[in-house]
């Protein structure tokens, strides 16, 4: 009996530190941007849950897509790319025109109610926050805009989508994993 006694508490021992060790569903992605390292934004853990900028969803991922589905259903999709250990993470935004259409497509002044702004102009020059300024170019096909910056600041490509006087930008921020 005491050795049926001591194989048990043996066995409890083991699957106990194993389970302390895979840490049951722990976080096995956590995401930071890069200007934050030490500031998770994004966990993904193995048992399906995510934590985004706060909030609780599950989630599943492909090679470009983290879906996130919150408690009530609500689905957001999030573009990503992976660049070996770095992740560009697309986040989305809406800005409203202001003042009439000035040409076709994404051509006006865009603002957001935080101050946050685009302005394009017909001659493909832009403004981002009114604080970089360069030339920028339209991919119809891919519903893609590359800022091309005046300043030493690498290109930049955003995902977009028109409705009206509403303009969704998908801005790519660089992410790493969270540094302690």
């Amino acid at each position: 009996m005491k050795r049926l006694y001591n194989k048990c508490t043996l066995g409890l021992g083991i699957i106990l530190t194993v389970s302390i060790l895979s840490g049951c569903g722990g976080k096995t992605e956590a995401w930071a941007y890069t200007h934050e390292p030490t500031e998770q934004i994004l966990a993904l853990s193995d048992n399906g849950k995510a934590t985004y900028k706060g909030s609780e969803y599950t989630y599943t991922k492909d090679d470009s897509y983290i879906t996130l589905k919150d408690k009530s259903g609500s689905e957001e999709n999030l573009r990503y790319e992976m660049n070996g250990e770095l992740m560009t993470l697309y986040e989305k935004s809406t800005y409203t025109r202001q003042g009439k259409a000035e040409g076709d497509g994404i051509v006006g002044v865009w603002t957001q109610d935080n101050g946050w702004s685009f302005q394009f102009t017909e001659d493909g020059s832009f403004s981002e926050e009114n604080i970089f300024f360069g030339h920028y170019s339209v991919d119809e096909a891919k519903s893609c805009i590359r800022l091309m910056y005046d300043d030493p600041i690498e290109d930049a490509y955003l995902y977009y989508s028109l409705d009206g006087d509403k303009l969704t930008v998908a801005y790519p921020w660089p992410m790493v994993r969270v540094q302690k």
